[in-house]
């Protein structure tokens, strides 16, 4: 099949039904298939695919998570940007990302951008304004609240959901209920950060393959950070993995200290906006990196 049909093959929406033919298109990259972040991510935003011509399953596909007010979101987050191997380099990506960008109009775009991504992100008008850098490995530490003087942990509980969501939107900048209200379902582990009676951050800890991914990591400084990390690595046998904001030296100093390792760097980009909203000293990693 020729160049020119192939990157004018139509998009279509995707739904949880698709679930098993997006994991089989991240296999085809050579990603882990990663069945339960696809179903996070297929109920939670909108994905796009393209129909393989030839043979049952996708060419292509990706997903959009919106945050903000329902009828006027105030910025979208682009991630599983996937091409099928035998497709690559044949324009379909390109094809593909300018109707993501197109079907968004005046709403705002992020992404990460892994290095051999951003070229093309470049080209379509997307600026770097950041970079996070993902780290692997088991946590050693001396205790489950090391370095955290006045910080105590426990499992998040039902009732913390609505104080969860506030400081998520105070911190993030856009609300997000939609995501926050599923964590419960989403990750093995759920914790808040106390100090004096008052929650001032949360993590959760969801399986990904033989890891745990920390995400999100929301906490009122460093030290209630570590914290958090330590705690969820204190109730788990696997590694953690995580994408840690490259700002956040001196966290990143400390989880390499106690035995995660640095394994790639992605770009943060934006798309009709100079920077992300929130506050970033608070945000230390993502859910995800698909979901911004």
């Amino acid at each position: 099949m020729s160049t020119p049909s192939l990157s004018a093959l139509p998009i279509r929406r995707l739904t949880p039904r698709d679930l098993t033919a997006c994991a089989d298109l991240s296999e085809d990259r050579g990603w882990p298939r990663e069945e339960h972040k696809w179903g996070l991510l297929l109920s939670a935003g909108t994905g796009y695919g393209i129909d393989d011509p030839d043979r049952p399953g996708l060419v292509a596909a990706c997903v959009v998570t919106q945050y903000g007010p329902y009828e006027n979101p105030g910025l979208s987050a682009i991630g599983m940007v996937l091409v099928a191997e035998r497709h690559a380099r044949k324009g379909i990506g390109r094809h593909l990302m300018r109707h993501v960008v197109a079907a968004a109009g005046t709403t705002p775009l992020t992404l990460h951008a892994t290095p051999n991504g951003r070229p093309l992100y470049e080209q379509l008008g997307f600026k770097t304004v950041g970079r996070a850098e993902m780290v692997r490995g088991r946590l050693v530490t001396e205790g489950p609240e090391e370095g955290a003087p006045g910080i105590t942990t426990r499992a998040a509980t039902a009732e913390d959901l609505s104080t969860l969501i506030r400081l998520d939107t105070e911190v993030f900048g856009l609300d997000r209920t939609h995501i926050i209200t599923r964590l419960p379902a989403f990750t093995d582990q759920l914790r808040v950060a106390e100090a004096n009676g008052e929650i001032v951050g949360y993590a959760g800890a969801w399986p990904n393959m033989e890891t745990h991914v920390v995400g999100p990591l929301i906490a009122r400084d460093t030290d209630t950070a570590k914290a958090l990390i330590a705690s969820l690595a204190a109730r788990t046998d696997r590694p953690l993995r995580t994408d840690i904001d490259v700002r956040h030296e001196e966290l990143l100093a400390w989880v390499k200290a106690h035995g995660l390792e640095s394994v790639a760097f992605n770009s943060v980009m934006t798309y009709g906006i100079p920077e992300l909203a929130g506050d970033w000293t608070r945000r230390f990693a993502p859910l995800t990196v698909a979901a911004g």
